[in-house]
């Protein structure tokens, strides 16, 4: 395969590894600097170009996309998207993991656990949310920061007022959230790779610093991960649509809570902590993957009039509950249903031997008309999860 890493730091230990891992695999491998890039956006012809020429065809692209060049990172790997190139995050993913209060805005929507978060913007509203919180101490945070930077620790809630009061006047956007004091100066990185955590580390702070990471001075140690810490990695990876990702959670005396989801997660630090060769196991996923590229699902099942998707749970009183698919006869009416999820298990392309009983969700496709006579009513009012299917008619 010929695979591409778009990267700023030719140098960095990241970037060396992906290329070594490649090339160890048999795969011609070149690393680009994704601000080289030019896009010819035209119907039918999406085209890029890297320094002035146009670019030669990949298999594959592993975006490593910093902070500071998001916008513009993200829309080259959208011009891969579109020219048909599997790109191992995608652009939506890196963009919404990026985004620390619009990551959290997705998750709160799930049964995945993060400390306490609050956004205000007007003056007046700062110290109630923060009273809602708990009062102090809190953590104050950037939503732009990366590597612990912007991250601070407020003692009081006059002190957090008085930060997020500088750093707004500052233009800045900030969080606030609950300080969880009996994971002070510790926290866990996850590193998830194609739906299974590859490997796991314990970050831990040094001297009086309440920060872990490893730009800051942070040690580590390889760890066995828990399951519900794994599970709770590996759903949230997936929330955020990303097959790479490192998850970094607090050990709360309530179980994990995410702190971020990094869609360019370094290896150096994880790879030095417990000895696997992660830059390896993404390659390896690459040559798995690399035959499926995103496809808006939705938006290909809604093309025909009359037709669309719709993801609902099925009551006690519903038509459905107790029985199988075949006695359902669902295909009869135009339906199809595409996946159930019971619990923690999703059973794919269901059989007609399925049961169906209450409780389980269902993702089906067909014809509105008749979806429309199987979703609950409380379900057509309750708001949906973000990103999650639902009823539409193109």
């Amino acid at each position: 395969m010929r695979i591409a890493i778009l990267s700023r730091a030719r140098g960095c230990y990241s970037t060396r590894r992906l290329r070594e891992a490649c090339l160890a695999r048999g795969h011609e491998t070149k690393v680009l600097d994704t601000l080289r890039f030019s896009m010819a956006v035209e119907q039918g012809q999406p085209e890029l170009y890297y320094k002035e020429r146009r670019l030669s065809r990949y298999d594959a692209v592993i975006p490593r996309v910093g902070a500071s060049i998001t916008f513009y990172g993200t829309a080259v790997v959208r011009q891969f998207e579109q020219m048909g190139v599997f790109t191992l995050n995608g652009s939506h993913a890196i963009t919404v993991a990026r985004d620390k209060l619009r990551a959290l805005q997705v998750l709160s929507r799930h049964n995945v656990g993060f400390p306490a978060t609050t956004f205000v913007r007007h003056r007046d509203d700062l110290l109630p949310a923060i009273d809602r919180l708990g009062g102090g101490p809190v953590v104050v945070k950037m939503l732009e920061g990366t590597q612990g930077m912007g991250v601070i620790l407020a003692d009081s809630r006059r002190v957090a007022q008085t930060i997020v009061e500088t750093l707004q006047s500052a233009r800045q956007n900030v969080l606030i959230q609950r300080f969880v004091a009996e994971s002070r100066g510790r926290d866990v990185r996850a590193f998830v790779v194609g739906g299974r955590v590859v490997a796991a580390m314990r970050r831990i702070a040094q001297g009086d610093e309440f920060r872990s990471n490893v730009h800051r001075g942070g040690r580590t140690e390889s760890i066995h991960l828990e399951p519900e810490y794994e599970r709770t990695a590996i759903r949230a990876a997936q929330i955020m649509g990303l097959r790479v990702a490192g998850v970094d959670m607090l050990e709360s005396k309530d179980g994990p809570l995410v702190l971020e989801i990094n869609s360019s997660p370094g290896l150096q630090g994880i790879e030095a902590a417990t000895k696997v060769d992660v830059a390896g196991a993404i390659v390896e996923h690459i040559e798995e993957q690399v035959l499926f590229p995103e496809v808006d699902l939705k938006q290909r099942l809604t093309l025909d009039k009359g037709y669309g998707v719709s993801e609902f749970p099925i009551t006690p009183g519903s038509e459905l509950a107790g029985r199988t698919l075949a006695e359902a006869k669902l295909q009869e009416r135009d339906v199809r249903v595409l996946s159930v999820q019971r619990g923690s298990l999703v059973i794919p392309n269901p059989r007609g031997a399925t049961r169906l009983y209450a409780g389980d969700v269902v993702l089906c496709f067909g014809k509105l008309i008749a979806l429309k006579h199987l979703i609950p009513r409380d379900a057509r009012r309750a708001p949906r999860e973000p990103g999650a299917p639902e009823a539409t008619e193109s």
